[in-house]
């Protein structure tokens, strides 16, 4: 009996250990002393203790030992990586290395350290970026009807435009040195969402130039002259830049782009014989090219004459081209879904450039993807989320109002539970998006170029919108779809489909860049053993893969464990030190998942290999997972920083439990299509022990958001802060808002009218009549008759549908 209750000691002992993770050596040494002590007061048979022992020591020896253990099994375990794994490209390592790794490396540690994400700073706008939010972007969207942009001119007016450029709009990223405003990366996310929630078009155009283009190039790569010259003018507007990367041929495969630029001598400006590039190419589908003077163009140059050294294919490459130049071709439009902001095609057709017209100078030809990545992750992390959340803030704000004011069976559409279940997801989604989009922002005013996170809040901001925008459409019904210039759903409903398919279309972001790139970036040790392998100095590769294989195995085994207990005790056993009672149970939900993906991502990899890349749907589902992972976070982030205002709470819980359920269901799509089911049964088991744990939000929980959305409150303008909200009444959101104080106010004395003929003190009929007979009877006063017919008043205005004259459409210019 003894010798089984000291085995079960050992076992307890290698699991906790396991579980807190320690080293090697600490591991070594704790089981040192355990046979210590089970041979000094064990009672265990002599034979029993000598085999003990030598098993200890057969174990230990070689483990802590480098030398032995190389020679042994990791050198033998190194030549069969380094035939099993195909070499990596340029291009992929470019890929892959672009960028930096934050709080995405401790979601993929299996133990996130969440004291590190709360002490994190508060994202803050400085005194300077509220003033110009207060000053200059208020009465830019003064000036915006989106209705005359669309639908009558198919542009922004033209003191638009020059307002912008006088006002810094396109320089917001540059340096106040070159004359630009040099806002934070919050500052700048801040104007882009206040104007998409007045006008997209004009958010678009306010957009690019701030984001993957000719000014965050220069600003990391351009050369001193090329910083001189073009940052002041683009920070006032004299040159409007766009950047040409996608073609007919090269799309999300942009490294297979065929525009070409040839290394030669010509003629340039009247001076010949100079050393530079022949241009040919064809883009499309790029932002402010009709009105661009100086393009950005991605290409492929070539040096067969060997001008500039040994290699012929220099690689992609990164210029800057006045549009002015002969050859270069532009003005052309595309027609995006009505919307009006410029875009278009652009050709070149032997176009010559001098070789400093290579951003960053010659020695920069053939690392534009390595710039162009780099830089891909900063747009990415800015300029779209901030497009959605605004979008979205604008829908929780006025399909919350339309819904109180709107009436059907004699009650406001938002007391109706399907109603509810869109609003709260409308709510929730945009507690979500707002925690997401101000998280990242952190992360890119610390100096991070944050390239999978940058990927997340794209893919899923976009698709949240996508889903909130939806329901919005779906509870004003008819009049959301009929345009005009009272509706104000309809053009971000349209808008949708450009910002999902824009900077890397989502199929391709989900299926292939969050997990395909993650893995190999956030993992601890998936970079490392896969350089050892690739690494030229066959002893340093073999010593550095010894290393990191050890603690991949370590961490392997300990995510495995961590995962299974920590199911097995519905999370319990996760310590999160410091949190609230009220938000504790999701930081310990959450370490929980963190373990679980971990493990299932160690496992995928292991079974499947590279042919996880073609498994799109299971990386996709591991993507999920690695993705709302982040969300909960930036969630928790936000309550901390925001004081933990209890009144939120309901759309904390609704967020996070929304996104543990996506989690879990991931991980059950993952296991079911698992090609291995030994394997995807042992998963299952060792990350849901118990099951299925995590419901989506319940009918309760769902009708505490949807109030939220309902009345006014301090939660209201908490999520929806930051948008553009007009005073004037006869704009439709002050409409809204207006109608909707005077419908709240006239609600008690509604009330007091229906228990009325209810006990039969008035008959129902014409409500003027009815108004004045109550006031007649004493039941209500003058001033409580008086709040209800301006209530009634305001009410009809809002839900008027915008008509026009039959021959309405023959008359509009045709684009």
């Amino acid at each position: 009996m003894n010798e089984w209750l000291w085995f079960v000691a050992t076992g307890c002992v290698f699991l906790f250990l396991a579980y807190v993770r320690v080293s090697l050596c600490i591991s070594t040494g704790a089981f040192a002393t355990l046979l210590l002590l089970i041979s000094g007061f064990g009672g265990l048979s002599m034979v029993w203790l000598i085999l003990l022992w030598i098993l200890f020591l057969g174990v230990a020896i070689p483990l802590n030992i480098p030398s032995l253990r190389r020679k042994l099994l990791t050198d033998r375990l190194y030549h069969l990586a380094r035939n099993l794994m195909p070499p990596m490209s340029a291009t992929e390592r470019e890929a892959l290395e672009a960028g930096s790794v934050w709080w995405d490396g401790d979601l993929f540690s299996g133990k996130p350290n969440w004291k590190k994400l709360l002490k994190l700073p508060v994202s803050e706008l400085s005194p300077e970026e509220k003033a110009f939010l207060d000053g200059p972007v208020e009465e830019l969207c003064h000036m915006l009807d989106e209705w005359e942009i669309t639908e009558e001119l198919q542009d922004l007016p033209p003191e638009v435009w020059d307002f912008m450029k006088k006002r810094g709009f396109f320089g917001m990223i540059i340096p106040k040195e070159y004359s630009g405003l040099g806002f934070s990366g919050l500052g700048h996310s801040s104007v882009v969402m206040k104007v998409a929630s007045r006008s997209i078009s004009a958010a678009v155009t306010v957009m690019v130039p701030n984001s993957l283009g000719p000014a965050e190039l220069l600003l990391n790569y351009g050369t001193k002259e090329q910083k001189d010259h073009y940052l002041p003018r683009l920070a006032c507007g004299e040159e409007v830049p766009c950047f040409a990367l996608t073609g007919p041929e090269a799309g999300s495969d942009a490294a297979s782009l065929p525009d070409k630029g040839m290394v030669c001598r010509g003629e340039f400006r009247g001076e010949k014989d100079v050393l530079g590039i022949r241009l040919n190419w064809e883009k499309r589908y790029i932002t402010l090219s009709p009105s661009a003077t100086v393009l950005g163009l991605a290409f492929k140059l070539c040096d067969p004459d060997g001008l500039l050294g040994d290699k012929k294919e220099m690689g992609i490459t990164l210029a800057l081209i006045p549009t002015q130049l002969p050859g270069v071709t532009i003005g052309s439009r595309h027609f995006p879904l009505n919307s009006a902001f410029l875009v278009g095609p652009t050709w070149g057709k032997d176009v010559f450039i001098p070789l400093d017209f290579i951003i960053g100078g010659p020695e920069r030809a053939g690392k534009g993807w390595a710039m162009l990545m780099e830089c891909l992750a900063v747009g990415r992390s800015i300029s779209l989320p901030a497009l959605s959340t605004g979008s979205s803030k604008l829908a929780s704000r006025l399909i919350g109002a339309y819904a109180r004011i709107r009436r059907q069976f004699k009650l406001p559409i938002g007391r109706f539970e399907g109603v509810e279940e869109g609003l709260a997801r409308i709510g929730g989604y945009t507690y979500l998006m707002d925690s997401a989009r101000t998280l990242t922002t952190l992360a890119v005013d610390q100096g991070e170029k944050p390239s999978v996170i940058s990927a997340m809040v794209k893919y899923n901001l976009t698709e949240k919108t996508r889903k909130a925008i939806n329901d919005a459409m779906d509870i004003q019904g008819g009049a959301a779809i009929c345009m005009g210039p009272r509706n104000l759903l309809a053009r971000l409903y349209q808008s949708l489909p450009i910002s999902i398919t824009v900077e890397g279309s989502n199929i391709l972001t989900r299926n292939m860049i969050v997990f395909g790139q993650g893995a190999i970036r956030c993992h601890p040790y998936l970079l490392k053993v896969m350089n050892a392998v690739h690494e030229t100095d066959e002893e340093r590769g073999m010593e550095e893969f010894d290393k990191a294989i050890m603690g991949h195995v370590g961490f392997s085994i300990s995510n495995a464990v961590r995962s299974f207990f920590l199911g097995l005790t519905g999370s319990k056993l996760a310590f999160v030190p410091g949190t609230p009672s009220c938000t504790r149970v999701y930081y310990q939900h959450a370490t929980r998942i963190c373990a679980a993906f971990a493990l299932a991502a160690d496992v995928a990899l292991l079974v499947l290999g590279g042919a996880l890349k073609r498994k799109e749907r299971l990386s996709a589902r591991l993507a999920d997972i690695f993705s709302h992972l982040y969300l909960i976070s930036a969630i928790l982030k936000r309550y901390e920083d925001q004081g933990r205002p209890r009144e939120d709470l309901p759309l904390v819980r609704w967020a996070c439990q929304d996104s543990l359920h996506i989690m879990q269901e991931s991980f059950y799509g993952l296991l079911e299509n698992f090609p291995n089911p030994l394997v995807a049964g042992m998963l299952r088991f060792l990350c849901f022990p118990l099951g299925r744990p995590f419901p989506p939000p319940g009918d309760k929980l769902d009708h505490q958001v949807a109030s939220l959305l309902l009345n006014p409150s301090l939660t209201r303008n908490r999520l929806t802060d930051g948008i553009f909200l007009p005073k004037n009444q006869d704009e439709p959101l002050g409409l809204l808002e207006d109608a909707l104080k005077k419908t709240i106010a006239a609600e008690p004395v509604e009330k007091k009218i229906f228990e009325a003929i209810k006990n039969g003190d008035l008959k129902g009929g014409d409500p003027v009549a009815l108004l004045e007979e109550a006031v007649k009877l004493g039941l209500i006063s003058e001033e409580e008759a008086m709040a209800v017919k301006e209530a009634t008043s305001a009410r009809k205005e809002v839900i008027k549908v915008d008509d026009f004259p039959k021959d309405w459409w023959g008359k509009k210019v045709k684009p």
